[in-house]
């Protein structure tokens, strides 16, 4: 993955705007965490083949950055997102990392499902 370019991101989130695709959304800010420290709270989400359609996409801020994906009746919105890259199946992988390191977001778009 490379540090996002936001033009070259914003380039290939419209790539997949107006046809069925398939996202996979995840956030943790490290589920295990509250195992090595029980005062720390542990917070996650996950969404993994949800099959949808945007009517269009943007990525904004000056890094980490924001995506929304426009739905017909709401939004799909990923948050904290510093790296990113086309694969060699054709999906998007956008990825935040934190300051340690390790992944905080994930967000990823495919024409296929993601196994």
């Amino acid at each position: 993955m490379e540090n996002i370019q936001i033009t070259k991101a914003q380039t290939l989130i419209d790539q997949f705007a107006n046809q069925e695709i398939y996202i996979h959304l995840e956030t943790t800010n490290g589920s295990y965490a509250s195992h090595h420290d029980q005062s720390f709270f542990s917070a996650s989400a996950y969404i993994r083949n949800a099959k949808v359609s945007y009517e269009h996409g943007k990525i904004v801020g000056e890094g980490p950055y924001r995506v929304g994906l426009k739905l017909e009746i709401g939004w799909i919105y990923a948050e904290g997102l510093t790296h990113y890259e086309l694969d060699s199946f054709g999906r998007l992988l956008l990825a935040g990392h934190g300051f340690d390191g390790k992944l905080a977001v994930a967000l990823q778009i495919s024409h296929t499902p993601f196994e």
